[in-house]
């Protein structure tokens, strides 16, 4: 119902069904109450990657508390393509880009990897866990991201599963990205560099792995945001969900 997308949009961890009370989380009702200034009677859209998306009314409210009365299912829930983002993390507010972009491009689950050339190995994940839900209640996606801790990158290829890895090589011969991306749907892996790139060891690890696939970004070398964003959208165009 098109008339719903005017509501405000809050992510629920909680299992989600008609009729159903739910107490929001403190930070959640501080949002409600005193950030967007709704009040009892007003309707807002919860959703999950469970549930899909609901449309809810406040029924009661304080200080630090807020409670909803679930009312009616507006959409079914609906995966995300099966994408994982494998990245180095960057600055902090790189990082954040790459998780915000991400989760509205579509990536379901985010791998950080430590490389020998990793300057900022850490990462919040309860931090980007928060950046990827604001993300999603934004962009009105109905999943949110997947964030894991951060491995070694030889570690988390030495364990792969043998997903297909479009591998974003800036310094090697490689086919054009948007050719490969059409060969290859979902589900599919993306890794990305750490500033500086990665060494050559790792790139031959890399190149060695049959499921591996290469691709160049063009003739100018992209920083690592940059890259995801771009290698995410091309396959996105081709084979994915747009």
């Amino acid at each position: 119902m098109r008339e719903n997308y005017t509501l405000p949009r809050l992510h629920i961890a909680d299992d989600v069904s008609e009729g159903a009370q739910i107490d929001l989380p403190r930070e959640a009702a501080h949002y409600l109450t005193n950030v967007i200034r709704k009040s009892v009677g007003d309707s807002v859209r919860i959703f999950n990657g469970a549930a899909g998306e609901w449309r809810a009314e406040i029924v009661s409210v304080g200080k630090r508390a807020a409670t909803l009365s679930v009312m009616e299912q507006l959409r079914s829930p609906m995966a995300s393509p099966d994408v994982t983002l494998i990245f180095a993390p960057v600055r902090k507010h790189r990082t954040a880009f790459i998780i915000e972009k991400g989760t509205e491009l579509g990536v379901q689950t985010f791998q950080p990897v430590l490389t020998s050339r990793t300057q900022f190995p850490r990462l919040n994940v309860d931090k980007a866990s928060l950046q990827a839900i604001e993300a999603a209640e934004q962009t009105e996606r109905l999943d949110v991201p997947h964030i894991r801790d951060a491995k070694p990158l030889l570690d988390v290829l030495a364990a792969w599963d043998g997903t297909p890895i479009l591998f974003a090589d800036e310094a090697g011969d490689a086919n054009a990205a948007r050719e490969v991306c059409a060969k290859l749907p979902a589900p599919i892996a993306i890794i990305i560099g750490p500033e500086g790139g990665f060494t050559e060891a790792e790139r031959a690890e890399l190149r060695g792995m049959p499921n591996v696939h290469p691709v160049t970004l063009g003739p100018r070398i992209l920083r690592a945001d940059t890259a995801a964003v771009a290698l995410l959208s091309v396959w996105q165009s081709v084979s994915g969900d747009w």
